[in-house]
């Protein structure tokens, strides 16, 4: 699922959307210590503002502390919203990453 909203006046085209997208987590042991470092380490390569949700906790997807504070076990939605110049990359990237199991599957 993919939402979007108008931010701010003055913004380029590029830059006019807060993105949601909601993903399953579908690996066995769930967002442990290593796919949740996997989680933080792509985030931090985008510089839009990044947050993920597990119902109504909602962290900085740029904090290894905040991720783990989750407890995604295999099934949970997550929600990840992305505001800022490269929003839709950064959105792509961590879709990409959870639907594929974070490699363990």
């Amino acid at each position: 699922m993919v939402w979007t909203s108008q931010t701010s006046a003055g913004r380029r085209d590029s830059e006019l959307a807060t993105l949601l997208r909601e993903v399953k987590i579908v690996n066995k042991y769930g967002l442990h210590a290593r796919p949740a470092m996997q989680f933080v380490e792509i985030a931090n390569r985008f510089n839009c503002k990044i947050e993920v949700a597990n119902g109504p906790l909602v962290v900085d997807a740029k904090s290894i502390m905040s991720v783990m504070r989750l407890a995604a076990t295999k099934g949970t939605i997550l929600r990840i919203v992305a505001d800022g110049e490269d929003a839709q990359a950064a959105i792509e990237a961590l879709e990409k990453l959870v639907t594929e199991g974070f490699g363990e599957e």
